[in-house]
């Protein structure tokens, strides 16, 4: 195990910068997840930290060491790629002990290593098997196990169950994590997909253009964003976004969307102030009434059951909407309803910046 510092790390393509000054600190057996859209920038920082790409200015430490000029080889790192990687005229066994006889390690080391990972990943009647004979989860097994045998100080995952089936995935995703519960490797791991992020990370740093946005454990993200990219890219469904104009009144604020209004925090903004309006889809209740005060009114367009909740697509004020609703709902495509959120779950950000107003 060993902690990993980014300290005012950049890197441009040309004249295109990719990563924008990151200081970042990966905690020692923390697991790190790097998470944003295309193109944000992660995988750029995890093949920068693998020695895969150079960095432009700043400086990569691992276990207080600097690395920025050392092969991926030395950095006692071991990587888990998308596309598995897998020497395909290999067997599994060979494929898993390959690296640790380049090491000119004992063979009673190399085996027990090899055993040790076998039992973690549940390999025992696969090992004579070829990468083409194995399914996609065995073959991320194979994967992660040949990463295991090397015993590095960190882990690192590229986006690696992106080639898997749903429930597959959701399959490894526990694998991963109970693997580094077991381990208690330091790893940092790169996805676009917000909910293994959610699941999986002991903190998020969430990255947009190739700059942090905001670090922290996964529901402190959710629960207090700190701007309008952070609250709409962390959640799924997503956060739904309105344009509002902000009031105080006397006993407390409230926002009006549309001809509507809803009651909000106070926050530092000035009254008639445009502002952006955030709700989440499980925040937002229909009510029993078809007319409530403090309440917005709703067309349904879609109704999507999922068995465990249902999700309502529509419109209020003309601006698209996603209720979600535990269970069955009675509403159909065509219904009005209304809409009541708590204050304490209205989200205001102010309508140029983007910045949570707090």
């Amino acid at each position: 195990m060993a902690e990993v510092v980014f300290e005012q790390v950049q890197k441009s393509f040309g004249a295109v910068p990719v990563l924008k000054r990151i200081d970042l600190t990966v905690r020692n057996g923390e697991f790190l997840v790097l998470v944003g859209p295309s193109g944000c920038g992660k995988s750029t920082l995890l093949r920068a930290l693998a020695g895969l790409d150079g960095v432009t200015h700043g400086r990569i430490l691992i276990d207080g060491r600097v690395v920025n000029s050392l092969p991926p080889k030395e950095r006692d790192i071991a990587m888990v790629f998308q596309n598995y990687a897998l020497y395909p005229h290999m067997s599994v066994l060979e494929n898993l002990t390959f690296a640790l006889k380049l090491r000119d390690l004992k063979p009673q080391e190399i085996d027990a290593r090899a055993r040790e990972a076998v039992a973690i990943l549940g390999l025992e009647g696969v090992l004579d098997r070829y990468p083409r004979h194995l399914s996609g989860g065995q073959r991320q097994r194979v994967a992660m196990g040949r990463a295991i045998v090397r015993d590095p100080k960190v882990f690192l995952f590229d986006e690696p169950l992106s080639n898997l089936d749903a429930k597959l995935r959701v399959q490894m995703r526990a694998e991963i994590r109970a693997l580094h519960q077991r381990l208690k490797a330091t790893t940092v791991y790169v996805t676009h997909d917000q909910i293994e992020a959610m699941t999986m990370a002991d903190r998020i740093v969430v990255l947009n253009g190739g700059a942090i946005e905001q670090i922290g454990a996964p529901l402190d993200l959710y629960d207090d964003p700190d701007n309008l990219f952070v609250a709409g890219f962390i959640g799924s469904p997503a956060m739904n976004r309105f344009s509002g104009i902000y009031e105080r009144t006397g006993e407390g604020a409230r926002v009006r969307i549309g001809d509507s209004a809803l009651a909000a925090p106070v926050v530092a903004a000035a009254s008639g102030q445009r502002v952006t309006v955030g709700v989440r889809p499980e925040h937002l209740a229909p009510h029993r009434e078809p007319d409530t005060a403090g309440s917005l009114p709703f067309c349904v367009d879609v109704v999507e059951p999922t068995g465990a909740a249902t999700e309502l697509f529509g419109t209020i004020a003309s601006e698209r909407c996603c209720v979600l609703v535990n269970g069955r709902a009675a509403l159909k495509p065509g219904n009005v309803t209304t809409l009541h959120a708590a204050p304490e779950h209205v989200y205001l950000f102010d309508e140029e910046s983007g910045r949570r107003l707090r």
